[in-house]
Formats: structure tokens, C-alpha cells, sequence
């Protein structure tokens, strides 16, 4: 299997940025005031257009190529899954089995994709953030979306959030970020990806890496 060649993160953390609470709460006390890219506001209102307004929203935060989307679409039936990603060409990559009813791809920047949400009064009832981009670096913590000025807007959406990663730490800064602005403590656990989602669990897994899950309830936070 040539695909399961992927080699453990490299990194000189060996736990969560110090520096973390920090940022976080000082994301929260500031607005996020960055301008709305205007072919984001177009996304945006097109997917909504495609939404009936009643059944509860899934968003598949960073979908890439999608597979989860069309699994999630599959596993969630009465709900309107959006897959969302800014690049046009992981959208575009094929995909088995059929698109169902009720899955919308979207391309955009998450950024102004969650914060349009925020804005609209859109509540989530579910929201995947799966294999995200770890920025091991000690120095890219503004890059992880815990460590973001978008962050706190993700806790205004509401849902069950679901991060997955196969790098623990990141998932335990993820963890401390959403205890300290919502009070509430998320499920950090092992995970075996039986049926994977993405093609990331599937080539991590199959490496023999050990992969980790977060879900926290926001429920109206």
C-alpha cells in the first residue's frame, strides 16, 4: 500500500502552546473585523438558497476532496450537509457512488463562510472539523483554528462539534481553547477509524499513527 507511507508529525511541542489561553482570550475581547471576500458572500448565499430553511445543518468544515461530505450526506439523511472547502480543485476530484439530495459543496474561504453564518443567525446542528492542517511548529499557533481570530465565532454556531486528528496535542489545545470560552469540557479519546472518513484517517491509520477525537456539545452557547 503506497499510500501508507505517512510519517508521524515532527514537532518540538510536547504539549499545549503556553502561550495558548492567551491568544485565545484575547480573540475573544477583540472584534473580527476583516472585510468579506465578495465571491465568499456569493458562496455563501447560494448554498443558502439551496437550503429549505427547516432541516438541521451539518457542516463539513474543510471537506477537501469531500469523502466525508457524501458519507456524512449518506449517515445523516434529514439533514442538509454542506461540504465546504476553498479550493476548486479538491471539490472537483471524483468521488464515489452518486451526490444525494441533500449534500451541497461549497467553495469558500471558512473564515468568512463561518462568520457569514454567524451573522445570518445559522445554527449548526452538527459541525466536522476533520484532519485539520496542524501547523506543528512551536511558532504557527495563530495558524491552528483554536489559535485563529475566527475562533470564537465557531462557538456562536452551536451543534455538536467533532474535531479528529492524529496529532494529540493539537486536539488538547483545541480542548482547553473551547473550555475556556464556553465552560464546558470536551470528550478528548483515542480513536480507531474503522470505516474512515477521510482519505487522511484512511492513510493515517493505515501507517500504523494513532488517531484521537474531540466532540463537545454547544449546544446554545
Amino acid at each position: 500500500m503506497m499510500y501508507a507511507n505517512s510519517r508521524d508529525i515532527q514537532t518540538a511541542q510536547t504539549g499545549p502552546h503556553d502561550k495558548l489561553a492567551e491568544v485565545v482570550l484575547r480573540h475573544r475581547d477583540a472584534a473580527f473585523r476583516k472585510p468579506y471576500a465578495p465571491w465568499n458572500v456569493a458562496a455563501f448565499d447560494a448554498a443558502m438558497q439551496r437550503w429549505d430553511g427547516r432541516a438541521p445543518i451539518l457542516l463539513d468544515a474543510g471537506c477537501g476532496v469531500g469523502w466525508s461530505s457524501l458519507q456524512l450526506a449518506r449517515a445523516w439523511p434529514d439533514h442538509f450537509v454542506l461540504g465546504v472547502d476553498q479550493s476548486e480543485d479538491r471539490l472537483s476530484r471524483g468521488k464515489p457512488g452518486e451526490h444525494p439530495d441533500n449534500l451541497c459543496f461549497v467553495r469558500a474561504d471558512l473564515v468568512d463562510f463561518w462568520r457569514l453564518l454567524a451573522e445570518r443567525g445559522v445554527k449548526l446542528s452538527r459541525h466536522y472539523i476533520l484532519y485539520p492542517n496542524p501547523w506543528p511548529k512551536i511558532g504557527q499557533l495563530a495558524r491552528r483554528w483554536h489559535g485563529h481570530a475566527v475562533f470564537p465565532v465557531l462557538l456562536e454556531l452551536g451543534g455538536v462539534l467533532e474535531s479528529r486528528s492524529n496529532w494529540r496535542i493539537y486536539l488538547e489545545e483545541l480542548a482547553l481553547a473551547l473550555q475556556l470560552l464556553s465552560g464546558k469540557e470536551p470528550v478528548l479519546e483515542d480513536w480507531v477509524a474503522e470505516e474512515p472518513l477521510t482519505p487522511f484517517e484512511r492513510k493515517y491509520r493505515d501507517s500504523g499513527q494513532s488517531l484521537y477525537r474531540l466532540t463537545l456539545d454547544l449546544g446554545a452557547v
